[in-house]
């Protein structure tokens, strides 16, 4: 194994990753709360593992070529997106004692917690692009042994990453959901999850 491919592969991984928005407070989220936060982050790593050897190993071009799949997709994450922020918004202006309330009795199941992984992975076509079309790119010029060194080490980006974001939001809890606080971020991941449907809106009609 080539040590130095590796390595290069975890660096452009960690850059493409990490910037995925709706993964990363879909993640955060869950960790402040506690919900089978860890549950969250390896599911977010084995898929983004999936896509990422999907692109390396050759199926980046196929995807990249499929107008229709990617206008679909487009289409299902600006609709979750839209959801996602005006139920993160709905939450920020709760009523403090009324959220605890709530809290505690919608709170999710790992089955939920896992199609909500599913849907901020698999319905954002950032992925698509950066994670396996670039990536895998990058990662198909490499031969042999190299392009498998690049692929653990892209995965290996996702795999850290998710990882210490969960444990990171669940150890800071406490702190992270204190209602001042927590508001603050709901409405950050409300911004968030708009910003990002408006820029998939705006690149579906160009």
């Amino acid at each position: 194994m080539n040590l130095w491919v590796l390595l290069q592969g975890f660096g452009l991984g960690a850059t493409m990753i990490i910037p995925i928005g709706a993964q990363n407070a879909y993640v955060l989220n869950q960790g402040i709360k506690r919900q089978h936060h860890l549950t969250t982050a390896i599911t977010c790593s084995v898929l983004d593992a999936i896509f990422i050897s999907l692109g390396i190993f050759g199926g980046g071009a196929l995807i990249s070529q499929n107008e229709m799949l990617l206008t679909v997709v487009t289409l299902g994450g600006i609709a979750f997106l839209t959801v996602y922020g005006c139920l993160s918004l709905k939450s920020a202006f709760r009523d403090p004692a009324k959220q605890e309330h709530a809290g505690h009795v919608l709170a999710r199941g790992r089955r939920t917690v896992i199609l909500g992984a599913l849907a901020v992975t698999v319905l954002n076509p950032h992925l698509y692009l950066d994670t396996v079309v670039i990536l895998g790119s990058i990662g198909g010029q490499f031969e042999g042994q190299d392009r498998i060194s690049f692929a653990i080490g892209t995965i290996m980006a996702s795999f850290v990453w998710f990882y210490s974001l969960s444990l990171g939001a669940a150890k800071l809890g406490p702190t992270l959901s204190k209602p001042k606080v927590k508001k603050g971020i709901d409405i950050m991941v409300a911004i968030m999850m708009f910003f990002i449907a408006s820029l998939l809106t705006k690149q579906l009609i160009q």
